[in-house]
């Protein structure tokens, strides 16, 4: 086996442990501290450090990571995985609530660090190991990001089987095992070199991206806050009061996700292919955004009639469609965060647009909460069709063609 196809599935590999601890770990935290009565929005106070700590590892961690070497953050990444496990697991029933909160917000920081210094050196590292050109490219970033999200899936359906099976921090020591071998495995197989290059020398040359990069951070702060708007703390909080068990919560919200990484792994096979790897890619984005608005502007529709409708049965439908399209989408992003990259400051670029990614759940997440409270479902997803607008309306701008300087993107 090649050696860049060996490291491109070590690194997937880990990824795909540590994504599944994380999912179990963002079900198990939610679900056990609304057991314990925490309002919606508390619930999703909850994270807060963990989606702003994820903006400043993507960008620390893309530039960590030209400098230092990929193998080197996920390391970073994964013992800092542990540290916040061992951390929550310290939490005393017996503190106020207002303790309760700072701990569980402070080690939720910790995790959000180790998610995205994580991610942003995996990802790197397809631009690293892929050698032939963007077929293999579109093709290596679907199915990494793919396969991720599937795992993410599980994750959550494990968070909510482990909640009712051993409990809370038998659970989380559990989880930190699994992370444990992953680090010694990573820290064993990978070359220290790989993803080495030249760093940015000052932060204005760091935050410096080309046309084609800020705006698809831009639609990604859309996108994905997006989706965090219904799915972080209004859905399980919507399906869990309709009368659902944690385990069938975490049942469905796993094989929501495990069917968006399916999509986002066949999605090289249902996207038009370009020989400059844009100047289809970048219209087919514009489509399937546009398709994305409506559904969510449907569902709240129905919601608003509920003697018509079972309502937890409309909006696990109308979910399920709106799979379709967001997996296609994410994963024609994700694609296209890595033909923007300079290919000598890939991990930096990807690191920025994976910012616009944690800011965009960030504010996915804050409006979660208060929305939900507000208004309940309805709300969250009046929310989520204004967020998919704005993303849509942002990917007419998108360069089609690559900048003068750009890395190569031939088709193989």
């Amino acid at each position: 086996m090649p050696a860049a196809a060996r490291d491109y599935l070590i690194v997937t590999a880990s990824y795909w442990g540590f994504t599944l601890v994380d999912g179990a770990l963002r079900m198990l935290v939610l679900l056990h501290f609304f057991q314990l009565g925490y309002s919606p929005f508390t619930l999703a106070f909850l994270f807060l450090l963990y989606e702003i700590a994820g903006i400043l590892a993507n960008l620390g961690g893309g530039w960590l990571a030209s400098r230092f070497g990929i193998p080197r953050m996920l390391a970073v990444g994964q013992a800092l995985q542990i540290v916040g496990l061992v951390m929550l697991s310290a939490l005393d029933p017996a503190w106020t609530v207002a303790t309760s909160v700072a701990w569980v917000v402070a080690s939720q920081g910790i995790a959000g660090l180790a998610k995205d210094f994580t991610k942003t050196a995996s990802k790197s590292a397809i631009k690293a190991t892929s050698t032939g050109g963007s077929g293999q490219l579109f093709k290596w970033v679907a199915w990494f990001t793919g396969s991720k999200n599937a795992m993410k899936g599980v994750g959550f359906f494990v968070g909510g089987l482990l909640l009712d099976a051993i409990g809370f921090v038998p659970s989380l020591w559990a989880m930190a095992g699994v992370i444990g071998v992953i680090f010694v495995a990573g820290l064993a197989l990978l070359p220290r070199e790989l993803g080495k290059a030249g760093s940015s020398k000052t932060v204005r040359k760091l935050f410096s991206k080309s046309r084609g990069v800020n705006l698809l951070a831009a639609a990604r702060v859309f996108l994905f806050g997006a989706r965090e708007v219904w799915f972080v703390v209004g859905l399980p909080v919507f399906l869990y009061a309709a009368g659902w068990r944690f385990v069938e919560v975490g049942a469905f919200l796993a094989a929501w996700t495990i069917g968006y990484g399916g999509m986002q792994a066949v999605a090289p096979a249902l996207v038009a292919r370009s020989d400059d790897g844009l100047s289809r890619e970048v219209p087919n984005s514009r489509l399937w955004a546009g398709m994305l608005v409506a559904i969510p502007v449907v569902l709240a529709i129905l919601l608003e009639r509920p003697g018509l409708w079972h309502p937890d049965y409309v909006v696990v439908a109308g979910l399920v469609l709106l799979g379709f399209p967001f997996a296609i989408n994410s994963s024609l992003h994700s694609y296209l965060i890595l033909a923007y990259a300079g290919s000598k400051k890939a991990a930096e670029d990807v690191g920025f647009y994976y910012a616009a990614n944690s800011a965009g759940r960030l504010i996915g997440m804050l409006l979660s909460g208060a929305l939900y409270q507000y208004g309940g479902m309805t709300a969250c997803l009046a929310g989520s069709a204004a967020m998919l607008a704005a993303c849509w309306a942002i990917t007419f701008a998108l360069p089609v063609r690559l900048e003068i300087g750009g890395p190569p993107n031939r088709m193989a």
